[in-house]
């Protein structure tokens, strides 16, 4: 990817992060998602509530204390959509459509306090047959805690675009003069 810099009368414009498209994957390449987050027990419960979910193992410390884990166990649909979120950066930022998750195993629990980071493997990709304009990744992500245990992996495809496909957003912008000069050295 080949990124340009526009110079502007109050400095340079660096263009940020915009995400992969199917030509930039290559199968075998793993990608250490960047951001870890710590679970809290608003994090747990709300997800839970959310969902409708009725079992007290999430939302109700005196009877999580009873069970053979002693404390509150986060919802595994929350943990799914967390490791999920923090691989969109690297995977899924251009996504058109996510074909579906499979093979979801949760090998160690995850607790409120826990924090969840995550890492994927590209295992396939292939062209669209009825939609040119992109193209199928497969990766394999794993989510694992603070020491290093896995607590979800699964499987994930998922159809971004390719290169010259990716829709254009164009947004209004505000003139550049309102910005602070930079102050000589």
């Amino acid at each position: 990817m080949t990124e340009t810099v526009a110079n502007t009368s109050v400095g340079r414009e660096v263009p940020g992060w915009t995400g992969r498209l199917f030509e930039d994957f290559a199968v075998g390449d793993i990608y250490y998602h960047p951001f870890g987050k710590t679970v809290t027990q608003t994090d747990n419960q709300w997800f839970t509530l959310t969902t409708q979910n009725v079992s007290k193992t999430h939302v109700d410390v005196n009877f999580a204390s009873k069970t053979e884990f002693a404390r509150p166990l986060v919802n595994s649909a929350f943990t799914l959509a967390l490791v999920t979120g923090q691989s969109t950066m690297d995977l899924s930022m251009n996504v058109f459509a996510n074909m579906g998750w499979d093979e979801v195993r949760m090998p160690n629990p995850v607790y409120e306090g826990d924090t969840i980071y995550s890492r994927s493997k590209v295992l396939a990709l292939r062209e669209s047959r009825s939609r040119p304009q992109l193209g199928l990744v497969s990766v394999a992500t794993e989510g694992y805690n603070q020491n290093g245990a896995v607590v979800i992996s699964y499987r994930r495809t998922f159809m971004v675009y390719r290169q010259g496909f990716l829709p254009s957003v164009e947004s209004a912008r505000p003139d550049e003069a309102s910005l602070p000069v930079v102050e000589p050295k």
